[in-house]
């Protein structure tokens, strides 16, 4: 009796293990006017699983984990649709609703724009990214996009009224990409951009996909996707990361911007317009113009290695998350970084003297905690901002959250 009831729970064990590695999402796509609608494509935005709906409007997105997923729907006459789908223990089904694109029902007026292709380039520099995967990039219909510039905020902004299609030549994909915001303000020199990508395989010779599952794995190893994915797992240190922290203090040789401005206009005044080489005001004026270009702050960085029971935390099942004071200072140590990062980049991180030209990336907290999942997706993508070479990696360099590595294969 008790060997049959073991073998019962153990047969439970395996089928409860086995039905939550292998969830999925069903559903059924209609008009405004309650009608079904076929043939609407339907992704999983940061994977390559999609489908097309049948002639009842129905899908099924199957062999999905625990996780967060946003469902993409594209059909043409609607506009895009998306929705948010968490998967915990059991399958989900949704009911999706599309509406009319009003635009492309009426004629659309195009109002010429002398500065759209500067600003398109800016975009696809910020976008796309400058890295040699983002040369063999193409965004194949940029007409989607709207651009705008802001010459006092000094901030571009772009956005999509469709899905941005991007053939990827270096790493053999077609990206669907759905855009919500793209903000680059050339003052502070930070970039922000957030979207919802699918991925397709594209069609190539042999040769070409060898070259292709090269350039995914290069991709791949290093990136935030590979850290996090790693960090779940408790293998960040095998899988070559070392996390330190970085903290910041106040610079306290820089005077206060009230006192160095006071300064500045002090001297300016004393001139009275002329400029008076080797004059005891003009070299005040100097000094004190140095002096304003110092740094707000100094950067610290603890060495001391961040062990992983300390700073991961179990929030539910499926889902982790970290919090932390300061900054955290991420060394990839199984590459180091390229000629075309350090030279043109302007991204590059300052390190030790003693520490070889590993990849090094900063992650900033804006919201906490940061939570993710075992494929290394984030819940919040919003909730940090990305220093060094994973602000420097961008579309070009992504893969897929369901892409799996020679190694785990």
């Amino acid at each position: 009796m008790i060997k049959r009831l073991c073998s019962s729970l153990l047969l439970l064990f395996v089928f409860v293990s086995v039905s939550a590695q292998n969830l999925s999402i069903t559903g059924v796509v209609k008009d405004k006017k309650g009608e079904t609608i076929p043939g609407a494509g339907v992704y999983l935005s940061n994977y390559k699983n999609a489908t097309v709906t049948n002639t009842d409007g129905k899908f099924v997105l199957s062999n999905l984990k625990t996780g967060n997923y946003d469902v993409l729907v594209q059909m043409m006459g609607f506009l895009p649709y998306t929705k948010n789908v968490i998967l915990s223990d059991k399958s989900s089904r949704i009911e999706i609703v599309l509406q009319e694109n009003s635009i492309a029902l009426n004629e659309v007026v195009i109002r010429t724009d002398p500065n759209r292709e500067k600003y398109l380039n800016m975009f696809k520099e910020f976008f796309i990214g400058k890295t040699p995967n983002s040369a063999k990039c193409k965004i194949l219909n940029p007409a989607v996009l709207n651009i705008d510039f802001d010459n006092e905020a000094q901030t571009l902004t772009v956005k999509s009224s469709d899905f941005l299609v991007i053939e990827n030549k270096a790493l053999g994909y077609k990206m669907r990409y759905m855009l919500q915001l793209f903000e680059y303000n050339l003052k502070t020199r930070i970039v922000y951009f957030a979207g919802l990508p699918t991925f397709e395989d594209l069609k190539g010779s042999n040769s070409k996909k060898n070259t292709w599952k090269k350039n995914r794995e290069l991709a791949y190893h290093g990136s935030s996707q590979h850290f996090f994915k790693s960090l779940y797992s408790g293998t960040s240190k095998e899988n070559g990361f070392i996390i330190y922290k970085l903290a910041k203090i106040r610079n306290e040789q820089r005077p206060a911007d009230t006192v160095i401005d006071q300064n500045i206009r002090r001297y300016m005044a004393l001139q009275h317009g002329v400029i008076r080489i080797g004059s005891v005001e003009n070299d005040a004026l100097n000094y004190w113009l140095k002096v304003k270009q110092m740094p707000k702050d100094m950067s610290i960085l603890n060495r001391s290695e961040i062990l992983l029971d300390t700073l991961v935390r179990q929030k539910y099942l499926g889902l982790k998350s970290i919090n932390f004071s300061d900054e955290l200072y991420v060394m990839y140590t199984n590459e180091r970084e390229t000629v075309n990062y350090t030279n043109t980049s302007g991204q590059s991180i300052n390190r030790p003297l003693d520490i070889p030209n590993y990849q090094i990336s900063i992650i900033r907290l804006l919201r906490s905690p940061v939570s993710f999942y075992p494929n290394g997706g984030t819940h919040e993508p919003k909730s940090m901002l990305f220093e060094g070479f994973w602000a420097y990696e961008k579309i070009a360099d992504s893969v897929p959250m369901d892409y799996i590595p020679n190694s785990e294969k």
